[in-house]
């Protein structure tokens, strides 16, 4: 499909697949959420990391800037809506809170995975990105909606990175993402 004029997304049905692209690009500009629009993508529970990534990878990894969105999830795991909360810069896209658990909440979500892109194609998580998993673990616990994970995709080279698959959800995520990095650094 190509590309529509924001006046033909707003206040429209929830849309498909076939135009997630564009609506994850007008989203964010003109305050839209895609509610709903992760029900059409999958009716399957999303059950690990791997799920995740093959539900969300070719629909993050096309763009030239870090994107940061949530898939929200009821609490069979199955996808409930998906809410792009930020675009941002070739390096960095800013993480609010308030932005991140406003599509929860409206959702009635049980559960979320926060998922961003890093348009270098590594998709080696930043300190800032530990940081802003931390912060969206202990604000999801405190709303009793879990965090099952998030996901970095490296933009364009297939690969992609689970803070759960790496063990780093668990306890204090910004330690367990140093102690990460200085393990690998070691391997080198």
């Amino acid at each position: 499909t190509g590309s529509r004029p924001i006046e033909t997304l707003q206040g429209a049905e929830p849309l498909g697949p076939q135009n997630m692209a564009d609506a994850m690009i007008v989203a964010p500009c003109t305050g839209a959420t895609l509610a709903k629009l992760a029900a059409g993508i999958s009716d399957t529970p999303v059950t690990s990391s791997d799920d995740a990534v093959a539900l969300i990878k070719d629909l993050i990894s096309q763009f030239d800037r870090e994107v940061f969105c949530i898939l929200n999830m009821a609490a069979d795991g199955k996808p409930i809506s998906m809410n792009v909360v930020s675009i941002g810069t070739l390096n960095q896209a800013l993480v609010s809170p308030r932005e991140v658990f406003k599509s929860s909440i409206l959702s009635n979500a049980a559960a979320f995975i926060a998922f961003h892109c890093h348009p270098s194609g590594n998709p080696s998580p930043s300190r800032e990105d530990a940081e802003a998993t931390q912060t969206l673990k202990k604000a999801g616990n405190l709303l009793g909606i879990k965090m099952v994970d998030h996901l970095v995709v490296g933009c364009g080279s297939g690969k992609s990175f689970s803070f759960q698959k790496e063990g780093l959800l668990i306890g204090d995520v910004v330690k367990n993402h140093e102690e990460f990095r200085k393990g690998r650094e070691q391997e080198r």
